[in-house]
């Protein structure tokens, strides 16, 4: 006895339940899908800093290299002299964030303090490398109650320029902001003798007078700045504070400023190194001058904007003052801020001017110096805006 054959008819309608049980299964998983990421504990959650910091790990080569996989136009972006990623060290780098090109990123896990080496070099300066970065020191709170008599002098007398009316002025607005987190950083020859590194630190002789001359050397370029020499010490101690929170007590003064004042586009923060003076100082002309850093932090999404204006500066004061700056670096690693308060505005950059044996002239020279190149970078770019 013969078996009838499956007609035409039914192998359609097989076909077709089996597709609609496929895609009923499938929108059950999404279901499923959505319905874990939204009831596990929050700590267990995608988010979209932890995707940022996996995409971190790759560099923008590799991410051109992919995408051109699909789109082969990408592949023109590519560079020349970038070697071919591999995809095994591409995935390994992604998921465990160790570079095997880069030590530090292994050494920094296992080593105390190592981790402080984890930012990175942007655009190094003359003699600048990974063993004379910038040093944020962080002193006992009971240093500040141990005011010494400060000894505020320069050292020479500076030739007297012939004051001249800017040509150009931003009029009686200010646009320029001047603060310092580190506010009572201070130098050692603006102290008595004998005084140790660990407490140069001093409620009025410190940054905050390199703050006043730069406003200055911004003002008689036609550039109103203005200086805030709020004492974030005080605060931490009102509140409780450890002195590696300075930055969350100086975020209020930066965001009260913008709100009181809306024609204020740049926001300063100065301070000054830790390292011995023969890396912070250099002889410009015959003369010296302490030399400046650019600092970034890493651990905000648009850090690339404040970088881009780090790096101009830089060039900038390069050309005009070769040797002056030490570089623009980024500080991403764990014992570090990180933000600096740049990611209230893309115009904002931390700024080091010198180190704790450098005296009243060296620095008012580099402050001059920053005053002129800022001056000549605000008002080309002014001029391009107008046109």
């Amino acid at each position: 006895m013969k078996t009838k054959g499956i007609s035409p008819i039914q192998k359609e309608m097989n076909k077709w339940y089996k597709r609609s049980s496929f895609y009923l299964l499938g929108i059950v998983m999404v279901f499923l899908l959505i319905g874990i990421l939204t009831s596990i504990q929050p700590a267990y959650r995608l988010s979209s800093s932890t995707l940022h910091h996996w995409t971190s790990q790759v560099n923008g080569a590799s991410f051109l290299r992919l995408m051109g996989m699909e789109n082969r136009i990408f592949i023109e972006a590519y560079p020349d002299e970038q070697e071919e990623i591999k995809m095994s060290e591409l995935v390994f780098q992604t998921v465990t964030s160790i570079k095997l090109t880069d030590p530090r990123t292994l050494l920094g896990r296992e080593i105390p303090g190592f981790s402080v080496f984890d930012g990175e070099i942007i655009v190094a300066g003359e003699g600048t490398d990974y063993t004379n970065m910038p040093i944020e020191s962080s002193p006992p709170m009971d240093v500040f109650d141990q005011e010494k008599e400060a000894v505020v002098k320069q050292e020479e007398e500076e030739e007297s320029k012939e004051k001249q009316e800017p040509t150009q002025s931003t009029g009686d607005r200010n646009v320029v902001f001047i603060y310092h987190s580190h506010n009572r950083e201070s130098f050692l020859p603006l102290l008595p003798k004998g005084t140790k590194p660990d407490e140069a630190y001093h409620s009025e002789a410190n940054i905050t007078l390199v703050g006043e001359r730069l406003a200055k050397g911004l003002q008689n370029n036609g550039i109103g700045a203005t200086v805030d020499k709020t004492d974030i010490p005080s605060i931490l101690k009102e509140e409780g504070l450890n002195y590696y929170e300075s930055y969350d007590a100086s975020r209020p003064v930066v965001e009260t400023a913008m709100k009181q004042d809306d024609n204020l586009q740049y926001y300063f923060d100065l301070h000054r190194d830790s390292l011995p003076k023969d890396i912070t100082t250099t002889k410009i002309h015959g003369k010296s001058y302490a030399r400046i850093f650019f600092v970034i932090g890493g651990k905000f999404a648009k850090h690339e904007e404040n970088l881009k204006l780090a790096n101009e500066l830089h060039k900038r004061v390069e050309k005009m003052y070769p040797g002056l700056s030490r570089g623009v670096y980024t500080k991403k690693d764990a014992g570090s801020n990180g933000k600096y308060n740049q990611d209230l505005s893309p115009n904002a950059i931390l700024i080091e001017f010198g180190g704790l044996e450098n005296n009243l002239d060296e620095l008012y020279r580099s402050a001059d110096a920053v005053a002129d190149v800022f001056s000549d970078f605000y008002w080309k770019a002014e001029k391009v805006n107008a046109n």
